[in-house]
């Protein structure tokens, strides 16, 4: 395919290491509220205790990427970063699978690991793509383009198996992790037995030995420009988290809703909870090329959006979504069994995927536009600060739910509107959600035209056809993946 044999490397413990993150998140909480004499039994949370452990688990994994990225551009380079974390997850994996669901602490241990070990990995893993090629390589975007299929490849395939195996008492919630770690042991595996081979030296040098000597250690104020552009980024700081707290509910509250207030039978067959968390990576590889061949599309004749519309747009369908939940709660007062049917879920994935699409890749590209060179590493902190503050937020907010429902106020709002009480809780962190991202919406909407101003023509320069915006767009969406997804 005229690339170089590392990417296809890279490609694959990449896969394998989304495989064993979203296989694992699919199961997390599931395993938390799962009683502890049920016939798959787990720990016995309350929905709020096991929401918070997931909002402090979610937001670390997103905030130490920067610590080992920092690490491993000072100290040990990319390629024994990406190692150590993978090792680091893999133990972690194995750990969960021999602490459920007798002890707690240990699974905690495990968590403890995990994050840890994301620290050195997701950072490191889709720089050393980029290292591969030599500076204004055309082949370096179709490369991302490739990897970021792989990324989608590991996030879809892993709740099938993992949640499959999980899901089912006759295995248990243990042997989904098994399996998670497995994956994530042939990612190591791959890497200790081919790198050398396929990748050279790339990785095995500490970035800032590389920095220095590019930049001569001359250090230059900030311009005006730059200035304005930074105000651009701690401004979106805001309507971007807010769309991450969103989003971040499908392996929280979405997860439970799944599970207690979703029928999942086709026929005989139950279909597993965890299977739902693959829609979100189905729908991107779907969805993505023809976002990339719209963009391309607005701007041959003159109406490609700024990056702040495009990003009240994401808000607006995310919220969508979520109005498609609270349809499924008026659903389940008229069914007899008391739940939704498993459209509601599939069409809320379908436009948080589609939100997604219109902020995360045009985000992060916007952030490479604005960022100072020498501040390169701050922005992408800046932008895993995000979701970091996010799922953290997200988490509590949907431990919320089960204890909204104890207001007088809300359960007589809920009645009125024929919602039962038991049901209060979800109808109101689903419909508020919905509400303040079309709230955040007409706010950045407002004043979208001065950050335009402010960004001083940093979006000018698109691509010249279709084929390029298609892998441009694929490799900002791939570099962050690689890194948050959820993938993000």
């Amino acid at each position: 395919m005229g690339h170089p044999k590392g990417l296809f490397l890279l490609f694959t413990t990449e896969m394998w290491e989304r495989f064993s993150y979203y296989g694992m998140r699919a199961l997390l909480v599931l395993t938390l509220v799962a009683a502890t004499d049920a016939a798959n039994p787990g720990f016995g949370m309350t929905t709020a205790e096991a929401l918070k452990l997931y909002a402090y688990y979610t937001s670390l994994v997103y905030l130490t990427p920067i610590i080992g990225g920092w690490l491993a551009d000072t100290f040990i380079g990319q390629r024994r970063a990406v190692v150590l974390g993978g090792a680091l997850m893999s133990a972690g994996q194995f750990t969960l699978f021999v602490a459920t669901p007798h002890s707690l602490s240990l699974f905690y241990v495990g968590l403890g690991l995990m994050i840890i070990g994301n620290g050195f990995f997701k950072p490191n893993i889709s720089t050393m793509v980029g290292d591969l090629y030599d500076q204004g390589d055309a082949r370096r975007d179709s490369a991302f383009s490739i990897f970021y299929m792989g990324i989608n490849l590991g996030a879809f395939i892993a709740p099938l198996i993992c949640s499959t195996l999980g899901e089912d008492p006759a295995w248990g919630w243990r042997y989904g992790y098994l399996a998670a770690g497995i994956g994530m042991a042939l990612s190591v595996v791959i890497q200790l037995l081919f790198a050398q081979r396929f990748l050279g030296d790339v990785g095995l040098e500490a970035g800032a030995k590389r920095s220095l000597a590019a930049s001569g250690g001359v250090k230059q104020p900030l311009t005006k420009v730059e200035i304005d552009r930074l105000r651009v980024i701690l401004t979106l700081f805001i309507f971007v988290v807010m769309f991450w707290l969103a989003f971040e509910q499908a392996g929280g509250l979405m997860n439970i809703f799944a599970q207690d207030n979703t029928q999942r039978m086709v026929g005989t067959f139950e279909v597993p909870a965890g299977w739902f968390q693959s829609l979100n990576a189905m729908f991107i590889l779907i969805f993505a090329p023809l976002f990339s061949i719209l963009w391309i599309k607005l701007n041959k004749i003159d109406k490609n959006p700024d990056a702040p519309i495009k990003i009240v747009a994401g808000l607006i369908l995310t919220a969508i979504g979520f109005g498609f939940l609270v349809a499924g709660i008026f659903e389940m007062q008229t069914t007899g069994d008391g739940k939704a049917t498993m459209i509601w879920l599939v069409l809320a994935y379908l436009f948080h995927t589609l939100g997604e699409l219109c902020i995360s890749p045009v985000g992060l590209s916007l952030m490479t536009k604005l960022a100072p060179m020498r501040l390169a590493s701050l922005v992408m902190g800046i932008w895993f600060l995000m979701p970091a503050l996010a799922q953290l937020l997200g988490g509590l907010i949907g431990a919320y739910s089960e204890r909204a429902g104890e207001y007088q106020a809300v359960r007589h709002f809920a009645e009125g509107l024929g919602i039962r009480a038991e049901d209060a809780g979800i109808l109101v962190i689903f419909g508020s959600i919905a509400l303040f991202l079309c709230l955040f919406a007409v706010v950045l909407w407002l004043i979208s035209g001065k950050l335009v101003v402010w960004m001083h023509g940093a979006e000018k320069g698109a691509p010249a056809n279709t084929g390029q915006a298609l892998s441009e767009e694929m490799e900002v969406v791939g570099d962050h993946e690689a890194m948050r997804k959820s993938h993000q």
